[in-house]
């Protein structure tokens, strides 16, 4: 690991704050801010994290959605073990995925997912947003209806395409950064908040036969 590297991060106050409370990783802090600004970590929720290795966005998840919600992490890496969250190893866009997951739909999916890096920026950007199809490709097939969704992609021109296709899907849909992510970095998040069930191709949640969503716990 690059000496300059290790020093940037032993300066970085997130980093700092991560091992100090113990976190998995600095991540945490921007699903936390995520979830502040939007408020989609209800308790009683069943919230599913795509790439999630470390763990970072599952411990907060679990934490906020609490004894009575569920977390579902999903990672072809191994996860040690998190209180109330059920590890699935694989990957997105396996198509034996969603049958893995078990038949009840979805209040939040998350994708921190990010590409292998290349260092040519138009390589990673176009392989970010690819992510972030797969992640919503996915997440119209499991999620209940006005349910919402949050994936990384690094910005570019490709991103306002994006924002219009999960905008047929979605009732709103946002860009944020948050603090949490380094100054330096290109990254940022779509949310898309209220899912119109059924608008996917393959037929939405409404195909899982998902129980239409209940009152806000």
């Amino acid at each position: 690991m690059p000496r300059r590297f290790v020093n940037e991060r032993r300066r970085d106050p997130y980093y700092r704050a991560a091992q100090r409370e113990g976190l998995r990783s600095r991540a945490a802090f921007k699903l936390a801010h995520v979830d502040d600004h939007f408020h989609l970590l209800r308790r009683g929720a069943r919230v599913l994290d795509l790439g999630a290795a470390p763990g970072g966005w599952s411990v907060v998840a679990s934490e906020r959605v609490g004894p009575r919600g569920t977390v579902v992490a999903v990672d072809p890496r191994p996860i040690e073990p998190i209180p109330g969250t059920r590890v699935v190893r694989g990957r997105v866009g396996d198509p034996s995925l969603p049958e893995r997951l078990g038949g009840a739909a979805f209040d939040v999916v998350l994708s921190d997912m990010s590409p292998r890096i290349s260092g040519a920026y138009g390589t990673d950007h176009a392989r970010s947003a690819s992510l972030v199809r797969d992640a919503f490709h996915l997440a119209c097939d499991v999620l209940r209806p006005n349910g919402a969704f949050v994936a990384k992609v690094f910005d570019g021109d490709m991103v306002p395409e994006l924002q219009r296709e999960l905008s047929v899907a979605f009732a709103s849909v946002h860009r944020t950064k948050p603090p949490a992510s380094r100054e330096p970095s290109s990254e940022l998040y779509l949310v898309g908040l209220g899912f119109r069930g059924g608008t996917h191709r393959s037929g939405g949640p409404e195909r899982r036969g998902s129980p239409p969503p209940g009152p806000a716990i």
